[in-house]
């Protein structure tokens, strides 16, 4: 008899202010610098504005420029070790586990990826980095002593889409594209989109959270009481399915909620799978 294979579920997260409490540079980063967040950011999105040049892009020269101009050492080590000091929500920490356990329970294979504007190395060097089965999110490229030479990957606001759809083709390999655009049945896709929960915090997840709900999949806007209005505002507008407090704690109704989101997905792929091999059988 023909063994079945496991569904997967993946999981895709922003990061800034959706894992971790604010933009991942302020926490070690910036203040390298000698300044507060609000100065660089300001600097970073003058510079952009003034050059019309995409925002990403903005920040990630700054950032160079800046180091030059102090005299602080720029590289990957430094970047990697400034992910140490990122403060994550409650209960972040151990939600991979739990959440894996709770697919585990169900047949189900639970994967988490990240898709942010952020830096990976910033995010390499965090906590629950080794969470993840891919990191999706701008980095530069190095020179033999690991000093930024350009940017390797931006992804703005727009780009993130990408990255959901090469999650749904399991080409994970930013650099192939032709895989991602060659036709595939939908069959043969790795992870269904009907098979994926977004989690975000806000505008800029707009246009993934916009895939989730035109493709079957589920999308979820966590908020601090700085942004509650605003992700009540994507709730009312119907551009995200569930609106909870940043809390990944054992028993929040965020955890209960993916819990019985993954559980539907888990029967219906079941059942989808059940209903081909028939398809199959009868020939």
């Amino acid at each position: 008899m023909e063994e079945k294979k496991k569904p997967i579920v993946a999981l895709l997260y922003d990061f800034d202010k959706t894992l971790c409490t604010q933009d991942m540079q302020n926490y070690a980063f910036i203040p390298s610098l000698g300044m507060v967040p609000g100065d660089f950011w300001r600097e970073a999105n003058d510079f952009g504005r003034r050059e019309r040049m995409d925002g990403v892009l903005a920040y990630m020269y700054t950032m160079i420029r800046k180091c030059a101009q102090l005299g602080v050492p720029l590289t990957r080590e430094s970047l990697v070790h400034c992910g140490r000091s990122i403060e994550f929500f409650p209960g972040v920490l151990d939600w991979f586990e739990r959440i894996n356990r709770f697919g585990g329970l169900l047949g189900a294979q639970v994967e988490h990826y990240v898709i942010s504007s952020g830096l990976r190395e910033i995010i390499e060097g965090s906590a629950i980095a080794s969470a993840f089965r891919e990191i999706y999110a701008s980095e530069f490229l190095y020179d033999a002593g690991g000093r930024p030479l350009w940017p390797k990957l931006a992804v703005n606001f727009t780009a993130k889409t990408q990255f959901v759809y090469r999650i749904n083709k399991g080409v994970l390999d930013v650099s192939d594209d032709k895989a991602l655009n060659d036709s595939m049945p939908d069959e043969s896709k790795r992870v269904p989109f009907t098979n994926m929960i977004y989690i975000g915090d806000g505008l800029s997840d707009v246009p993934c959270m916009k895939m989730m709900r035109s493709y079957g999949g589920q999308a979820i806007a966590v908020y601090q009481a700085a942004n509650r209005s605003g992700v009540e505002q994507l709730l009312r507008q119907r551009r995200v399915d569930f609106i909870y407090p940043a809390d990944y704690r054992e028993g929040t109704e965020l955890e209960a909620t993916v819990q019985e989101i993954i559980r539907k997905m888990a029967v219906s792929q079941r059942l989808y799978e059940e209903n081909m091999r028939q398809l199959r059988d009868i020939g």
